[in-house]
């Protein structure tokens, strides 16, 4: 999984070097960065029901690191578009955040991700005991709202979109009696 995550961010470094991100490099970085973070949030949530399907329990020591690869790649995305489209400046993300909604939700998503990967140690873990599993079911919440925030942005090409939300929902579907078990403890 490592290996996976360093190549992606050495891809994405040699391509940023040698200036092949075409004419409108923030814009193709914002993107790669997104995307490549949402991929290894999938993989994070296809880790067990891949486990439970292959009877493969070692599977599951992959979902941690791919969970923190996706919050890795997804806090690049939010500095890139900070940087590259707003330059850190709060009245221009005032104004996008008016006339950009899906900006809005990817953020909420990047903020609950946050303590996901803050309490991702073993240690932190055992200091929630039954509040870490609960807490760290809020991936399912942050998976819908990638999911919208990719709609939301999106003007003609629906094909990815679809793809990324179809695979989403299979995904989180085959987890759902988890789901139940989400619902009883709020």
């Amino acid at each position: 999984m490592h290996f996976l995550g360093l190549l992606s961010s050495i891809w994405l470094v040699l391509n940023v070097l040698q200036n092949q991100l075409g004419p409108d490099p923030v814009k193709q970085l914002v993107l790669l960065t997104g995307e490549r973070g949402f991929q290894f949030l999938l993989f994070s949530l296809a880790i067990s029901p891949l486990a439970r399907l292959l009877t493969a329990p070692l599977l599951i020591q992959w979902r941690r690191p791919a969970g923190l690869w996706a919050f890795y790649f997804l806090s690049l995305h939010l500095l890139v578009f900070f940087q590259g489209y707003i330059g850190w400046s709060w009245t221009i993300l005032i104004e996008e955040l008016k006339e950009r909604p899906y900006i809005s939700v990817g953020a909420l998503a990047w903020l609950l991700l946050v303590p996901l990967a803050l309490t991702s140690t073993r240690r932190a873990r055992l200091k929630l005991g039954r509040r870490w599993r609960l807490l760290h079911r809020l991936v399912f919440i942050v998976a819908a709202l990638a999911c919208l925030h990719i709609i939301w942005q999106v003007r003609s090409d629906w094909i990815n979109a679809g793809v990324y939300t179809l695979t989403c929902v299979l995904i989180v579907g085959s987890r759902y009696r988890n789901l139940r078990c989400f619902s009883k403890a709020i």
